[in-house]
């Protein structure tokens, strides 16, 4: 059992905060191309105990990551990247004192049910409470946009992975049961309800994967290098029209650029989907979605192919993807409303008997598994 807080500080915490993980429904690696993308939040969260100190001493303990009482520690003013999964502490640190706001040291503990690798933004979850935290602690002048922004500055200029605003703004914003709809360009968000016909579900296939690590950088890099040589801002830019043009580009930057603009369509077309309760289109855009990440973009693995077909297989199952930044991680499915507890009971049973890996069940979150 992980020390409470006052076990390992000798005293309550003052704060107490939290932020949700949460799954993409659709429009993968459209974010850091100025696209479209459409986020819900999950019932996992990070929870945030956090107490004010006189001087400039961070203590933190994490129940998911420390050894039994071990505490780090680091001072404020003299972040240092390297130190693990405090990075995110620092890493929130510097950015509000750069941002020209008022610390003083804290302590802190952290216990997430966010599975770490899942494709679900564990790491955006536990940046969003943690600045809600210190936003409560030192009457910080932050709105929830304002504040996932500044979540992805520290995914990216201190912890070094180049996410894209999504993350940190469906952590901050979003709700269970409701996408959010998100201009990442634009900053304009609206929420669409889903249809009572829906019973959502995430899988996480037990294959981890990490966005600081080289494959994501590579993609964005690529989505970079394709839209300077088609003489274009953002990929976002691009409409199907280009997309002749745009094949010509060197291997595999055509294909690249068309899961983009194709993706960037689907979003719209699952809003219009959502809004008319037109589960079969919706279906149909799942798995169209979850074939351009993996023949366009190349972030699927086997295990997830093999989740996806497994759905597909299912007559309770209207579409299913790859969600999130892919290389492992988890699937999102629609199932039809009633069934959705039993059809990830024995999808999840059939992935393990095939592929030797332990899923878990997120999303109903009443499964037992």
């Amino acid at each position: 059992m992980a020390s409470s807080f006052q076990e390992l500080f000798g005293h309550p915490p003052e704060v107490v905060a939290h932020a949700p993980g949460r799954v993409n429904l659709i429009g993968e690696h459209t974010d850091y191309n100025g696209g479209f993308v459409l986020p819900m939040a999950i019932p996992q969260q990070t929870h945030v105990e956090l107490r004010r100190r006189t001087d400039r001493r961070v203590r933190a303990f994490s129940a998911n990551k420390s050894q039994p009482g071990e505490i780090l520690e680091f001072e404020l003013g003299q972040e240092s990247v390297g130190k693990s999964w405090l990075d995110y502490v620092q890493g929130v640190t510097q950015v509000l004192q750069r941002q020209g706001h008022t610390l003083s040291g804290f302590e802190l503990r952290v216990q997430s049910e966010v599975p770490l690798g899942s494709g679900l933004s564990s790491s955006a979850s536990l940046d969003v409470a943690i600045l809600r935290a210190l936003r409560q602690a030192f009457s910080l002048p932050v709105d929830d946009v304002q504040l996932a922004l500044l979540g992805q500055k520290v995914e990216v200029d201190f912890v070094g992975a180049p996410v894209g605003v999504m993350d940190p703004m469906a952590a901050s914003i979003a709700s269970e049961g409701v996408a959010l709809f998100l201009d990442t360009r634009e900053m304009r968000f609206e929420r669409v309800p889903l249809p009572a016909g829906l019973d959502p579900i995430v899988i996480n296939s037990g294959v981890a994967h990490n966005h600081a690590a080289g494959d994501y950088r590579v993609r964005r890099a690529e989505c970079e290098r394709a839209a300077e040589l088609l003489g274009v801002p953002q990929l976002r830019d691009l409409s199907e029209a280009d997309l002749p043009r745009a094949e010509k580009l060197p291997e595999p930057l055509g294909r690249r650029v068309r899961h983009i603009v194709t993706e960037n369509a689907r979003v719209l077309a699952t809003v219009e989907a959502l809004r008319s309760a037109d589960l079969p289109k919706l279906g149909t855009l799942f798995y169209a979605s979850h074939d351009s990440q993996r023949l366009d973009y190349e972030v699927s693995v086997p295990e997830i192919d093999l989740l996806v077909g497994l759905a597909r297989e299912d007559a309770d199952v209207y579409g299913a993807r790859l969600t999130g930044g892919g290389f492992g991680g988890s699937v999102v499915m629609m199932a039809r409303a009633g069934t959705g507890a039993a059809v990830a009971a024995r999808i999840a049973r059939r992935y393990a008997e095939r592929s030797g890996q332990q899923p878990a069940i997120l999303v109903p979150q009443s499964i037992e598994h």
